[in-house]
């Protein structure tokens, strides 16, 4: 990984420390406890050792130091089981921060950036990859601290009584922090690779998996099996990668710190054996000061050996955040502008008027215009044209998930100064693909007002001509509905989502296909229901059946980006052009499935 990247991965890691609030500062003081504790059991222990074996002095005189070493050990155990607590708390803490800012972030960019990748590519960035930032929290910048505050306490107390034990603890200490930082530079790297593996194999099962009947149909069952085995092998390669640079770091440093105890432990012998005579200050060095030193000498590299074994966390957190922080930095158009948001009401319909609009994608190119069209209060526009002529990206720019250039003035404001909340508050939106949350069918058809009544969700039922499907159903409005719409058909979900738009007293109708892939009958309720919703209100229809298009008031015909045609259906009919073309077109299709039909009962 680019080391530039890497430090500012780590910089941005460590902004986000002040989510755990108290706990991580918590944890720390703990940490500094537990050592403190450490020095006190040593010493407790050096002296009865030394009392007992060279002073020959009488057990009991000791009851009271061995009273305080068991007390002592219990006060560690509680530090230790206090400290796990608290960290485990710092870092819920912070994933849960961390998954709420991820979710207002895709809230704020809207459907349009979150359809540019793949959908199990999403769960990887929300789950896994904030889950792996919890060890870095929790464990690392902890014992961080930790690993500094320790020794140092550990030598303050040794360097009085032996000055050379000191230096010896003094100059081995590097090896270890130097070794985990040589294998950490590949490690990062090893679990950005990692991240983006999992991302890409989440994103290729979750396409397959929703794609199933097409691809039993096209007969293609074998060939994505052996794609997604191609997948999960690179996954797997990239995990092992990752874990073989974890055993070897741990290996390594404890080696290194196995090698620095013995020398520790040979400098002792070897002056217990009068071998050699030199850092005890010329006092003679005695069985407490060994023991005192050799118990502490473990202890002493232990948090520098719990740093490196929780320094892959450090390694799996940047990898994790590289994602995240792209996401999260990511600028939308209304925060480049730094535009002062507007709350907006209404308490009529809607009128919009577009002057030279060009609405673009999320990365720049163009979609559609520059087009200018008027839709006055209360008025029917439909929106026709070939596939790709830009009708949706037009509705998706009034939503607020496009940005655009031009001016688009919603009631005299112009839309990029909206409070979007509030602006939204006043659009019903039924696209071509129901959606149905998993929960009830009163969960879904008061998402506008959870408080909503019973008897008012009756009534949008109703009116969408679907009261009589729920009152069927034992369970009424509680009857489940699962994910993915499961449990009712394409025609009742499109249904209900026209109840769950009724119910947001809109001003302004957009609608996106709102009866393909409904049958006549779907069809015919679901037109019959709108008509009367938007008596009261503006809409603005995309569709492709031009059967419907008589009520509307006016026309535009889109082709290109650009409006080619406007005008009713009646004059647009006549008029030589893409709509009569397309009329045209649909009138054959339509006889030819007739024709179709009649062979068959022939037959």
């Amino acid at each position: 990984m680019d080391k530039s990247l890497e430090k500012v991965l780590s910089a941005w890691l460590k902004q986000q420390k002040s989510t755990c609030g108290i706990y991580l500062n918590l944890t720390v003081m703990f940490g500094v406890l537990t050592g403190v504790a450490l020095v006190l059991q040593a010493y407790l222990l050096a002296t009865m050792l030394h009392g007992m074996i060279i002073e020959s002095l009488p057990k009991t005189q000791f009851i009271n130091h061995f009273y305080a070493l068991l007390a002592v050990i219990a006060l560690r155990a509680l530090l230790a089981y206090a400290r796990e607590r608290i960290s485990f708390k710092a870092g819920c803490l912070l994933r849960g921060a961390i998954r709420k800012a991820v979710l207002d972030k895709l809230t704020e960019l809207g459907p349009i950036f979150i359809k540019g990748r793949p959908a199990g590519s999403w769960a990887s960035i929300v789950l896994e990859q904030v889950e792996d930032l919890h060890d870095f929290y929790a464990k690392y910048l902890p014992q961080m601290m930790l690993a500094g505050f320790i020794p140092l306490t550990i030598l303050a107390v040794v360097f009085p009584i032996n000055w050379a034990a000191g230096i010896i603890l003094l100059a081995t200490a590097p090896l270890i922090p130097l070794f985990m930082i040589l294998v950490g530079m590949g490690a990062a790297d090893a679990n950005r690779k990692n991240f983006s593996a999992l991302a890409k194999l989440s994103g290729h099962f979750m396409d397959r998996l929703k794609g199933m009947s097409t691809i039993k149909l096209f007969d293609r069952g074998d060939s994505e099996v052996k794609a997604i085995e191609t997948a999960s092998e690179e996954f797997r390669e990239r995990t092992m990668s990752v874990l073989r640079m974890a055993f070897l770091s741990s290996a390594v440093l404890e080696f290194f710190a196995a090698v620095s105890i013995a020398v520790l432990a040979v400098y002792f012998g070897f002056s217990f054996l009068d071998h050699l005579d030199f850092g005890h200050y010329g006092a003679g060095l005695t069985l407490f000061t060994g023991l005192f030193v050799l118990i502490l000498a473990p202890e002493f590299y232990q948090p520098l050996r719990d740093m490196g074994t929780h320094y892959h966390a450090k390694a799996q957190a940047i990898g994790a955040a590289e994602a995240l922080m792209e996401l999260l930095n990511h600028q939308v158009e209304a925060d480049k502008a730094s535009r002062s948001m507007q709350p907006f009401s209404a308490i009529a319909p809607l009128q919009l008027e577009m002057q030279d609009v060009i609405v673009n994608s999320l990365d720049g190119k163009r979609l559609v215009g520059p087009i200018s069209l008027e839709l006055s209060a209360g008025q029917h526009i439909a929106l026709v044209g070939p596939s790709g002529a830009g009708k949706s990206s037009l509705l998706n720019m009034l939503l607020g998930f496009l940005p655009y250039q031009g001016s688009v003035l919603v009631n005299g404001i112009e839309l990029s100064q909206l409070d979007k909340v509030s602006y939204r508050s006043h659009l019903a939106w039924l696209g071509q693909e129901p959606q149905l949350f998993h929960g009830t069918v009163r969960d879904n058809i008061a998402m506008s007002d959870p408080e909503m009544s019973d008897s008012t969700i009756l009534s949008l039922l109703d009116k969408a001509n679907i009261g009589d499907f729920v009152d069927k159903q034992v369970l009424g409005l509680s009857h489940p509905i699962g994910e993915q719409s499961a449990g009712v058909s394409v025609g009742q979900a499109q249904r209900l989502c026209l109840a769950r738009a009724l119910g947001q007293d809109a001003k302004l109708f957009l609608l996106d296909e709102p009866t393909a892939s409904l049958d006549s009958h779907s069809e015919q309720a679901v037109l019959s229901a709108l008509s009367k919703a938007m008596s009261h209100a503006s809409s603005l229809m995309v569709t492709h059946r031009l059967e419907t298009l008589a009520q509307m008031d006016t026309i535009f015909v889109l082709d290109k980006g650009l409006v080619v045609q406007q005008g009713s259906y009646s004059e647009l009919v006549r008029q030589p052009g893409v709509f009569r073309d397309m009329c045209h077109d649909q009138q054959g299709i339509e006889q030819g499935a007739v024709k179709g039909t009649e062979d068959e009962v022939r037959l």
